[in-house]
């Protein structure tokens, strides 16, 4: 035995007094420790397995339902733990607006993600940047090209990628995804790029769009790369690690692609091309606010992969709906019939007198959000909400499907597609809640991370619907017994960055006589 412990068991044996009271005294600081831990007051959530928490639990169905019904158990704010991340779910648009509007000073941050936004984009996809300098000049940067009264200059080329897409769908509707993948992605090259039309969905841009979003978000996918839960990997040399070779080759590549875009509107921009872009208008804001031609020409590549996806997406529900609710199809084409009549096609200057295609956009997007949990923040420093403990890099993660298919906003039929919602007794557009403001639902995102092309990707869905109402009849295909093929509502495919439907069928005829000679002239004059 050392001498230490025959001390320590001689004191014991003397001084039993002393020595019990120690042990109390160790037994009450432990206890009142743990009673004062604001661990202790993290918000309620379900139980996990030690080490792992709420892994496994997360990994099952879609998560947006989880956490709805989860939230019928624990309240609107739950928290879960993932590997020891603290991920707090928001299930009320109240506490969102609360945390991540009011408090977007705590909470405009991102995860980190050593992969998808060190490696394959340099730190320059502004979607997964922290909030940081860059950031704020990215934002300010493509807000001068990307604000209200701006995005009115690309009417123009939106309107022509209208009539294209609606001609393509009638010639080909089998093809319907790939006609709304075109759209997009030219419409948003031509906006930021002053690039001409593409000719197919296949086209060289619309792939490399593609592959880069399979890219980041396989890479930003929990579990892809084991670095991200042993950070000091990174460390590991390229020529011995395989996804940083191929995060560092991609990056190349990636940037070599958009820089060449970017430096294509510098060149003209040069020249005296005084024609309006986003891209154009990034190499003026730029300038001033210290951008270099390589964080420009990323700027716009996020909003060019960004707004490609998303727009595709919501076109991709829309037409699930008219073939869903005929009914409101129909009350559509009546409106376009009236205001617009069948001698001309619709055009921007409807755009005050076409209330139930507002209605028909707004209600698409409220009913099937195309990113139904949002984008996730991360807060800055510890805080409390309604008593609970919300630790520093706390993961929030707003449930937009909750915050959409509330009854207590949207009525005892908010989970139905009814665009009739939206209309007043007068037959006038009607605000939306007072938390969703003036979009009517909560897929633009919070705070300082709002989406910066919302505008622009209004005016697009504006444009397509109208279009395609106006030109043509959605109608489900016919089984061997003449009966329409069922559709399915609740399915759904979650392609990354967006969550689309299932495939489906559809016919698509023209309306009248002469829609598709009125399409088909517009679309040769381009």
């Amino acid at each position: 035995m050392s001498t230490y412990q025959s001390a320590l068991r001689h004191t014991i044996a003397t001084y039993p007094d002393v020595a019990f009271t120690i042990v109390l005294g160790l037994i009450v600081f432990t206890i009142v420790k743990y009673a004062r831990s604001p661990y202790r007051q993290l918000p309620p959530g379900p139980p996990g397995i030690p080490l792992i928490g709420n892994v496994f639990q997360l990994m099952t169905g879609n998560q947006w339902d989880t956490f709805t019904r989860w939230g019928k158990e624990y309240g609107d704010v739950i928290s879960v733990s993932v590997v020891g991340q603290c991920l707090v779910i928001l299930n009320s648009a109240e506490a969102a607006h609360e945390l991540m509007n009011k408090r977007a000073a705590n909470s405009s941050d991102r995860p980190r993600s050593i992969v998808a936004a060190e490696y394959l984009t340099g730190g320059l996809f502004f979607v997964f940047t922290p909030y940081n300098n860059l950031l704020r000049r990215f934002r300010k940067a493509s807000h001068e090209g990307l604000n209200k009264t701006v995005t009115e200059s690309y009417r123009p080329s939106q309107h022509t990628e209208a009539i294209i897409m609606a001609a393509g769908v009638l010639e080909a509707p089998e093809r319907l995804t790939e006609h709304f993948k075109r759209n997009s992605a030219s419409a948003v090259m031509s906006m930021i790029y002053d690039h001409p039309p593409l000719t197919s969905g296949t086209s060289e841009a619309v792939r490399n769009v593609g592959e880069l979003m399979i890219r980041l978000t396989r890479s930003a996918m929990p579990g892809a790369h084991l670095v991200e839960i042993f950070p000091w990997l990174r460390y590991v040399p390229a020529s011995l690690a395989k996804w940083k070779r191929d995060a560092l080759y991609w990056f190349q590549h990636d940037t070599e692609m958009l820089e060449g875009l970017f430096l294509e509107v510098r060149k003209r921009v040069d020249d005296g091309d005084t024609r309006p872009s986003l891209a154009a208008t990034l190499i003026k804001e730029g300038k001033n606010l210290g951008l270099s031609d390589r964080e420009n020409a990323w700027a716009a590549g996020t909003i060019y992969t960004a707004g490609t996806e998303t727009t595709a997406g919501v076109m991709n529900w829309f037409v699930l709906a008219m073939l869903a609710f005929p009914e409101h199809q129909r009350r559509a084409q009546e409106e376009l019939d009236r205001v617009v009549g069948r001698t001309r096609l619709p055009a921007f200057s409807d755009i005050d007198q076409l209330p139930y295609i507002h209605a028909l956009i707004r209600e698409t997007m409220r009913w099937r959000p195309v990113d139904p949990l949002g984008m996730v923040h991360v807060t800055v420093a510890d805080d409390w909400y309604e008593g609970m403990y919300i630790p520093k890099g706390t993961i929030y993660v707003p449930n937009v499907w909750k915050f959409n298919h509330d009854e207590a906003t949207y009525g005892p039929d908010a989970d139905d597609f009814n665009p009739a919602r939206w209309i007043g007794k007068d037959g006038e557009f009607l605000p939306g809640p007072e938390l969703a403001k003036e979009d009517g639902h909560f897929g633009y995102g919070y705070g300082r991370r709002v989406c910066v092309g919302k505008y622009v990707a209004q005016q697009a869905l504006f444009i397509n619907i109208a279009t395609l109402l106006w030109a043509v009849t959605i109608d489900r295909v016919k089984d061997d017994n003449g009966q329409p093929k069922p559709v399915d509502i609740d399915g759904c495919i979650n392609e990354g960055l967006v969550v689309g439907p299932m495939p489906y069928e559809l016919l698509a005829v023209a309306r009248f006589a002469d829609a598709y000679t009125l399409l088909k002239a517009e679309r040769d004059a381009v």
